[in-house]
């Protein structure tokens, strides 16, 4: 009874035991592929640093890990697929759901003319060009003195005192002894003598229609105005020459504008002002800037600027304070964004570029001239960008901890060869100068037209400025780099 059921046993034991070694012997193929796999898995997790930073110091780079120098922090590696340790892009992403929340504000980089306008205040003045100084050409007495006092508001040919001159009397009685006698040569010769006497072309023609000595010489005002001296008295005694009055004509008065030294690089002789007076609410009066005059006053750091303004009324008085807008419109095209897009270092400007999946990366720029809250981009985006306007600062902080750089828009260093000329010709492209030789280029002195390396280069100058000039040469030929007014600071 035991022996057959021994014998099933047996076979059911060996059939067992060939199962599981051939089992085994299929599975060992696979067995040893496996590791491999997980070793290339292994590899892929671990790619190559290309070099450690601190994310405080992003701009250090170290060629192995270890402690940051600066700070008690081990360094952060920089992977050759621009990925830090976190596996984030070269750029900072932020989910578009929870843009909102994070307050960003997005602005198109929009391309337009350049018009400035500077707002500051001034005081009115006389015009000084439009200034009357009486004197007698003749040494005399003074017999009357017409009422009049500093500060009056005279018309033209206004009376301000009567001047007898003896010496007139004996020479108007001679002439008119010549004119008795019929001799022409003679009374010609007589009236040229009373004329280098000094007695007025009108007073001699009354002696010579009246028959009568007129030694009496009214002055008077030749303009009107207002009386700014008068230094006459009856009785008093003057000589040939002697100021007597001086009147200052009201035709037209000057606005002295104090401007910002920061704001006058915009400014250009010329340019249109639109001044408003406290004394008259709602006019606004057109004028011109007539100077930018050559001295800055160093304690509130602003430049003076004299702007004409036509006073046909007679409204506008000395003294008086006005509002003053500077424009300024010209043809150039130039990219503008809003100014608190722009972050400033002190060493460079970024903006915060926005890019498709809520990616933001920092992009260095070259700023220009601001203007009504926006600043105008030489160099760095393109027109239809957008950029972020709020929030950017929260953006570069975190760029900066993923050690996410903007490159530098400063190109190697060019040989710059410089000279002193004159503008003859100017564009937004090119600038035509006379200009003096360039030694280190072994270029001597001649007029020429060159191309300019930005349009930037042409804010606040014009034809017959005297400028430095600053050029590059390439395979393309000479560029001009800088262009800058001489006696400016570069």
């Amino acid at each position: 009874m035991n022996s057959p059921i021994w014998k099933v046993a047996s076979i059911v034991s060996v059939a067992l035991a060939l199962g599981v070694a051939g089992g085994y012997w299929l599975a060992r193929p696979r067995l040893n592929e496996a590791p491999e796999v997980a070793v290339g898995q292994e590899a892929s997790a671990e790619p190559k640093a290309l070099y450690w930073y601190d994310p405080m110091y992003p701009q250090q780079k170290f060629d192995k890990p270890g402690k940051s120098p600066y700070m008690d922090m081990p360094l952060t590696p920089r992977y050759a697929d621009g990925q830090g340790a976190q596996g984030d892009g070269a750029a900072v992403r932020i989910d578009p759901s929870l843009t909102q929340n994070f307050g960003l504000r997005l602005a198109t980089v929009t391309r337009g003319v350049f018009a400035s306008s500077v707002d500051a205040v001034g005081v009115l003045a006389f015009n000084e060009r439009e200034v009357a100084v009486i004197q007698p050409r003749t040494a005399g007495f003074v017999e009357r003195v017409y009422a009049r006092a500093p500060g009056d508001l005279l018309k033209a040919n206004a009376a301000l005192a009567d001047i007898l001159v003896p010496e007139w009397a004996a020479a108007q009685e001679e002439f008119l002894a010549l004119k008795a006698s019929g001799d022409a040569g003679l009374l010609a010769a007589a009236r040229q003598r009373l004329r280098l006497s000094g007695m007025p072309a009108a007073l001699i023609a009354q002696v010579e229609r009246s028959g009568k000595v007129q030694p009496d010489l009214t002055l008077s005002s030749p303009i009107g105005g207002v009386l700014q001296e008068l230094n006459v008295r009856q009785g008093m005694t003057v000589a040939a020459g002697e100021t007597l009055a001086r009147v200052n004509g009201l035709n037209s008065v000057w606005l002295a504008v104090a401007v910002p030294e920061s704001q006058a690089g915009s400014l250009v002789t010329g340019q249109v002002a639109e001044a408003s007076l406290p004394a008259f609410p709602g006019e606004v009066f057109a004028g011109r800037v007539d100077a930018i005059l050559p001295d800055a006053n160093a304690d509130s750091r602003t430049l003076r600027v004299r702007v004409e303004l036509a006073n046909p009324q007679g409204r506008l008085r000395p003294g008086m304070s006005a509002r003053v807008s500077l424009k300024r419109s010209t043809q150039q095209p130039l990219l503008w964004v809003p100014s608190e897009a722009v972050i400033r270092t002190g060493r460079r400007a970024l903006v915060m570029l926005a890019e498709e999946g809520g990616h933001y990366r920092p992009v260095e720029v070259q700023p220009g001239p601001d203007n009504a809250g926006q600043t105008a981009i030489f160099n760095g985006l393109e027109e239809g960008q957008q950029v972020v306007a709020s929030g950017q600062f929260l953006l570069d902080s975190e760029a900066s901890l993923k050690g996410i750089v903007a490159a530098s828009l400063q190109a190697p260093a060019v040989a710059l060869h410089e000279a002193q000329g004159q503008i003859l010709a100017i564009d937004s492209q090119n600038v035509t100068l006379a200009h003096g030789p360039f030694k280190t280029l072994g270029m001597p002195a001649m007029t020429m037209t060159f191309p300019l390396a930005n349009p930037g280069l042409t804010q606040g100058l014009k034809v017959g400025d005297k400028v430095r000039v600053a050029l590059s040469q390439s395979d393309n030929g000479l560029r001009v780099e800088r262009l800058e007014k001489a006696g400016s600071q570069p």
